[in-house]
């Protein structure tokens, strides 16, 4: 899968992206089907520990993307470039772009957009990174906005309508659009030729995104526009519970899980 692949998806037929961080993910993610895996930074949530995606760094990011992409046969897989990342000097931000594609072996990158990240895009795609952009809640910009419902007013939708237009002539291939009315999102997947992915955007986009944790039950706890499609969370407990009775009962290991050599019987 390509970029120009998925932009010639938009209103054909659905779109499905997941989220991954790690090889053994990406490969059931990517044997089910699913067209992008985003190697998001909500890693610093559901992986590192973090209380936030602002700390996570370039090369967590490389990292992980690495481990993704080397799973991976078929899906598009997408670096999520982390918080000041890009942004500040040009130049530092399409070496830390580029990095994704060059040592880790995406095959794109997103950014969270705003009016700052119009001539990057513009940039990155010119030198051949594709990048799919991102509107609506951004939580890297939570500690200035919160991370509350986007678009919610006039003059907020006309924005995010106007940024989507912008990076779109800008040449990103696809848009997330995250948290905004569901009517704010129809509007803007009827405007752009490129296709829009919602997350809690209502059912209107050209595809859809959830990040995984919460697709397979392993979240504490998932957004009101997210949606559990398992129980991973209550099976792991499960196991791990099995596990330590058996290890304090005696029952494990057994002879089954065990070696013996005759030929050093003599060294005791």
């Amino acid at each position: 899968m390509r970029a120009k692949d998925i932009r010639a998806k938009a209103g054909e037929e659905p779109i499905t992206m997941l989220t991954a961080y790690d090889a053994p993910t990406a490969r059931i993610v990517d044997a089910a089907g699913v067209d992008m895996i985003l190697v998001g930074d909500s890693v610093g949530n559901t992986q590192l520990g973090y209380d936030s995606t602002l700390p996570v760094t370039v090369d967590e990011m490389a990292s992980h993307t690495a481990a993704v992409v080397r799973a991976t046969e078929d899906a598009l897989v997408i670096a999520d470039m982390p918080f000041l990342s890009f942004g500040g000097d040009e130049g530092d931000a399409i070496d830390n772009c580029g990095r994704m594609l060059k040592e880790a072996g995406a095959d794109a990158i997103k950014l969270e957009c705003g009016p700052h990240t119009v001539d990057l895009t513009r940039t990155l795609t010119q030198l051949g990174v594709p990048v799919q952009a991102h509107l609506g809640l951004t939580p890297q910009r939570e500690n200035e906005t919160g991370l509350f419902r986007q678009g919610t007013d006039e003059e907020s939708a006309r924005r995010i309508l106007d940024l989507a237009r912008e990076h779109e002539s800008a040449g990103a291939f696809s848009l997330v659009l995250e948290h905004v009315p569901a009517n704010l999102a129809g509007a803007v997947t009827d405007a752009l030729s490129i296709p829009t992915i919602g997350i809690g955007a209502g059912p209107d986009c050209d595809g859809q995104v959830l990040v995984i944790d919460d697709v397979i039950g392993l979240s504490e706890r998932t957004a009101p526009f997210s949606r559990t499609f398992g129980d991973v969370r209550a099976e792991m407990e499960r196991a791990v519970d099995g596990y330590v009775d058996a290890v304090e009962s005696g029952e494990f290991p057994g002879e089954e899980h065990s070696h013996v050599e005759p030929e050093i019987e003599d060294v005791y």
